[in-house]
């Protein structure tokens, strides 16, 4: 009989303490959140955006190795596309209703506004779904440690 490898969640083996994701980790997302809205309302900050895309590869390859298995995993799970599709959704979707009602968000305090916004958005659903993946993990770990811990002996005994 061999073993199989455990998937999901189970195959994150990590302290929880070492894959909490930093403070300044949600800063880069925030300011990918807001990029368009940035890149409208100052032009001249896409080759920041660009070196920003690339320090954020560069430490998530790196000094983040250990949370790639957790993101992965996540990325698995229906509710961590919903909040990235909802975040995609509410970006369009925000545009189109303002269009619809003759808005349109061409200003640079328009498009800063916009850019608070969306960042604020992001960092609230990223935390979030950190703190739910994480206590989920807790929850599947405690829940494996009481069904091993659990001997077959101690079960109910059998009816004669």
């Amino acid at each position: 009989m061999t073993a199989t490898k455990p998937k999901g969640l189970a195959a994150v083996t990590e302290p929880i303490d070492e894959l909490r994701l930093p403070v300044w980790f949600f800063g880069f997302e925030a300011v990918f959140a807001s990029a368009f809205d940035l890149f409208k309302a100052f032009p001249v900050v896409l080759p920041f955006l660009g070196l920003l895309v690339a320090v954020n590869i560069a430490v998530s390859l790196t000094m983040m190795r250990k949370r790639l298995r957790l993101a992965k995993a996540l990325w698995r799970g229906k509710e961590t596309r919903k909040v990235a599709f909802g975040l995609l959704a509410l970006r369009l979707g925000s545009h189109f209703v303002l269009n619809a009602v003759g808005v349109t968000v061409t200003s640079t305090g328009a498009h800063l506004a916009y850019a608070v916004l969306m960042g604020a958005i992001t960092v609230g659903l990223l935390a979030f779904t950190q703190r739910t993946a994480l206590r989920a993990l807790e929850n599947s770990r405690a829940n494996a440690t009481t069904a091993l811990a659990t001997p077959a002996a101690t079960a109910a005994p059998l009816a004669l």
